[in-house]
Order: structure tokens, then C-alpha cells, then sequence
């Protein structure tokens, strides 16, 4: 599979995320070409703040490898990761984020990131670093899901 294959995967997850009434973002870790885990953004919902797909999904790969060094390991992203996000990836170890979607100044205004803060800025600055990786082609039908999603919340 390609890094295409896989983040159309995320996109999956992101609209799994969605159906169950989370935010739309969708992450997988994905390690010697094996899927290792996946993850939706339900926060909201369990009441944790710290449960973004990306965080979810990394700690599902730690525990099914039995590990908190996942090095070698790409994460995949509809969406670009929050600075927490790419935080717990640099500390588990992952080598490469592939992001399908840009952090926007509108999402920063509604809330849906911390802030304006560019993580690649942060990478630049960290004592390891991680491969960016940036593939537009899933851009619009992220945002579109964003937009949905927003509808949603609108109507309930």
C-alpha cells in the first residue's frame, strides 16, 4: 500500500469519528506496512480531552506492540496534528506523519486547534525529527467533512 492508501484510511476514520458523534478526524500508526492501529476523535464525547485520533491511535500501537517506542512507525491524518498531537508522537517515536489537510486560520478561530502554532516549526526546533509529510489530495474532502460536520452540530 501506498502513503495515498493509507491516509484514505484516515479519511475512513475521520468519518467513522462523525457517524459516532465525534470531531472529524481520523488517524492510523502504521509500522513494517501492517496497520498497527487506528484511531477517530471522540474526546468530546468521553470526556477526555487528550482522545484526538492521532493520541488514540498511538496508544493503541504502543499497547498492541507492548511498547511506548514505536520508532519506524508512519501516522497517518486527515487532518494536520494540534502541537499535543505531534507532541505524543515525537515522544513514542514515530518517524513520519503524512497529514492530508492543513491547519486553516478558521478552524484556529472555531476552536478546533490551540492555536496558529505550525508543527513543523516545532520540529524544526525538537532534538529529533520527524518526516512531514503533506498530500493535498484529501485537502477538500477533509474540509468537507469539517463543514458537515458542522451542520451536524448546528442542527443538534
Amino acid at each position: 500500500m501506498t502513503d495515498t492508501d493509507y491516509l484514505s484510511i484516515a479519511v475512513d476514520q475521520a468519518k467513522k469519528s462523525v457517524d459516532k458523534g465525534g470531531f472529524p478526524a481520523g488517524s492510523l500508526v502504521v509500522k513494517d506496512s501492517k496497520i498497527i492501529s487506528k484511531g477517530i476523535s471522540i474526546g468530546f464525547l468521553l470526556h477526555d480531552p487528550t482522545s484526538h485520533a492521532e493520541t488514540v491511535a498511538i496508544r493503541e500501537a504502543c499497547k498492541i506492540l507492548q511498547t511506548s517506542d514505536v520508532n519506524g512507525a508512519t501516522l497517518y491524518e486527515n487532518l494536520s496534528c494540534c502541537t499535543m498531537c505531534f507532541s505524543v508522537a515525537y515522544w513514542a517515536g514515530v518517524t513520519r506523519v503524512v497529514s492530508g489537510c492543513k491547519k486553516t486560520d478558521d478552524m484556529t478561530r472555531k476552536g478546533y486547534y490551540e492555536g496558529i502554532t505550525d508543527v513543523s516549526k516545532l520540529n524544526d526546533e525538537n532534538t529529533r525529527k520527524i518526516e512531514l509529510v503533506y498530500l493535498p489530495i484529501f485537502e477538500n474532502e477533509s474540509l468537507s467533512l469539517i463543514k458537515d460536520w458542522e451542520k451536524k452540530q448546528a442542527e443538534s
